[in-house]
């Protein structure tokens, strides 16, 4: 399951990313005006970059075996699209977000949660906090 998550937001990280910097203004539709800025466009482009280095850093984790960098990766995610996934929520339910934004919102949604999940299944013992235990 962890390595199909990690492939699957590399590979949506990735189309969000190359989105951004190859076809900005078509990426943000109902959200971009029709005649963008050029300041605008390039905010959008620069935005993208940080896609395609979170993308590089699930598919280069998808193998790896337990470990506190692993952990790390995950908790990124986890914080990553959960901050996302809660934007979303606000903007659909205030109605400030464009109509596609639902769709994101279920894609967010999900991510946030399995990556909650992975996390919490997979997390290695000198990650936790202090003085907490699993259950064998």
């Amino acid at each position: 399951m962890l390595r199909s998550l990690l492939i699957a937001a590399a590979i949506y990280l990735l189309i969000i990313g190359m989105a951004l910097l190859i076809v900005p203004t078509r990426f943000g539709v109902d959200a971009v005006p029709q005649d963008p800025s050029s300041e605008l466009v390039a905010l959008l482009r620069l935005l993208g970059a940080p896609f395609l280095g979170i993308a590089v850093l699930n598919w280069l984790c998808r193998n790896a075996g337990p470990s506190q960098m692993r952990d790390a990766v995950l908790m990124a995610d986890l914080i990553g699209f959960g901050v996302v996934a809660a934007n979303d929520v606000y903007g659909v339910v205030t109605g400030e977000a464009r109509d596609l934004a639902r769709i994101f919102l279920v894609i967010h949604v999900a991510f946030t949660a399995a990556f909650l999940t992975a996390l919490i299944r997979t997390r290695t013992p000198q990650s936790r906090p202090t003085g907490t235990t699993t259950a064998s």
